[in-house]
């Protein structure tokens, strides 16, 4: 069961290992990505800032997809992360259970304008976002589980 879809450029970091996991109960961290999927280095520098309790998975968007549409999946509390909107909407159409997403961090890059302090979008992923949220998806900005949530569609 997916307890959390969160969006950070970052991927597996201190706020993820030493906030997020606890506070959604994640026993297992999927990184959907298909760059980090192919690259050692990201495969081990992720390891290092995994939890220990958690179980990491490294793994592309089509085979995150596959592995959480498994019935095998289905028990398990998992927190996935990805590191774009395109990535977050890809899961969000593949998986019926998607309900919600995380914004937690975009940081600047060319193209992209700030919303909050943490988060910058593109016109592509502006345009990305209001498709999800004409598919009922709840779009949320929280750095943190402690941060009060704020309904992306009210910074745009």
């Amino acid at each position: 069961m997916i307890k959390l879809l969160r969006i950070d450029d970052r991927l597996v970091h201190g706020q993820v290992a030493l906030t997020w996991t606890p506070a959604v109960g994640a026993e297992c961290l999927v990184v959907a990505n298909d760059k980090v999927a192919k690259d050692d280095f990201l495969k081990m520098t992720m390891n290092l800032a995994k939890p220990a309790n958690a179980k990491l998975l490294i793994k592309s968007i089509a085979d995150t997809i596959t592995f959480l549409s498994d019935e095998r999946s289905k028990p398990m509390k998992i927190l996935v992360l990805v590191n774009s909107v395109q990535d977050a909407a890809a899961l969000a159409h593949a998986l019926p259970q998607v309900r919600s997403i995380n914004f937690g961090g975009i940081r600047a890059r060319e193209g992209a304008r700030p919303i909050s302090k943490a988060i910058t979008l593109t016109d592509a992923d502006i345009t990305l976002i209001r498709d999800l949220l004409a598919k009922g998806i709840e779009l949320e900005v929280r750095q943190v589980p402690t941060d009060e949530p704020r309904s992306i569609e009210t910074l745009l």
